[in-house]
């Protein structure tokens, strides 16, 4: 990639550069920006010029964002979002801001992400009170959609062309089997293998129920392949399950990060498949935000998340 002009990548450039991706239309991101298209168009292609590598492609009448975008993408949300922040302190809102933030989040972020990202957020603003639920991603995306919560964190993304799904974290999943099952001393395991053990799994509605069932789909296979043992509602249920013998989980590696590294359950990669998943932080665009729910926007686009690693356990004989 060539050196990048320093003058070239403004402000007002990235902002019209990442209209345009979440828009997936120039058009669009000209309407809503108050430019022209030509205007639009004109400042991606600078960006292109000075990075080297297009941003965009092509396909059935809307722009999608390449490899390079999509990286562009990650980044100039957090650069724009720095700029908000720091305008907002020097303003001195920080200090004085108070009021409500409702949020709601699906299992994953909701219990174990979420946690830390308001114990951090609420020493910067100890005035702010935070209000937070726990539900599948659907019930999220209600509650956001009927402003029940000013932004909601879940694993899926739909195509309602009024929520705008912005990046918070990547995931994986992974197979989780008991430690005396006949898999354990396995690191990975294949469809093949999968489709002749009992499935204890998430609910319908969960987006990590979502994601295999579309992971499985793009591999030729379908959840009826399977035989399901159980449908839990949540992530510790399931683990208590697989611990208890009832079958082996599809899960997200942060549910079994701790029990994995006690020595609890082993978690097997899935050698056919490609199991990373996005978890994504959501808003209505129909609604306008609340200074407490725009400063939290911002701070989770600042606030550095470690990405799942795998996972080995500790202790003795490792």
């Amino acid at each position: 990639m060539k050196p990048v002009d320093r003058e070239t990548v403004q402000l007002p450039y990235l902002e019209t550069f990442s209209k345009a991706a979440e828009l997936s239309s120039f058009t669009a991101a000209a309407r809503v920006l108050g430019l022209t298209q030509a205007a639009v168009s004109q400042r991606v292609q600078t960006l292109e010029k000075a990075l080297g590598r297009p941003l965009f492609r092509r396909q059935a009448g809307r722009v999608l964002l390449t490899g390079a975008g999509q990286k562009l993408y990650e980044l100039a949300q957090q650069i724009l979002a720095l700029h908000r922040r720091a305008r907002a302190e020097i303003a001195g809102q920080s200090a004085a801001v108070a009021g409500e933030l409702l949020l709601a989040a699906s299992s994953i972020p909701g219990e174990y992400l979420l946690p830390e990202l308001v114990s951090k957020f609420g020493r910067m603003h100890p005035h702010v009170r935070v209000r937070a639920t726990v539900a599948d991603s659907l019930a999220v995306l209600t509650q956001v959609e009927r402003g029940q919560a000013h932004l909601g964190l879940v694993g899926r993304k739909t195509n309602q062309s009024h929520l705008e799904f912005r990046h918070l974290a990547s995931d994986r999943l992974v197979v989780v089997v008991p430690l005396g099952h006949e898999l354990a001393r396995r690191k990975r395991v294949s469809l093949k293998q999968l489709a002749g053990l009992p499935l204890v799994l998430r609910e319908a509605g969960s987006g990590l129920r979502h994601f295999f069932e579309d992971l499985l789909g793009r591999a030729g296979r379908s959840l009826s392949d399977f035989p399901v043992a159980l449908e839990l509602g949540s992530n510790e249920a399931i683990k208590e399950a697989v611990r208890r013998g009832s079958g082996v989980a599809v899960l997200s590696v942060y549910a079994v990060h701790k029990e994995v590294k006690a020595r609890h359950l082993r978690a097997l990669e899935i050698s056919d498949l490609s199991a990373e998943r996005e978890l994504f932080i959501v808003q209505d665009r129909r609604r306008v935000l609340p200074l407490p729910a725009r400063l939290f926007l911002d701070f989770v686009q600042t606030v550095p998340l470690a990405r799942p690693q795998p996972l080995r356990p500790t202790g003795p004989g490792t």
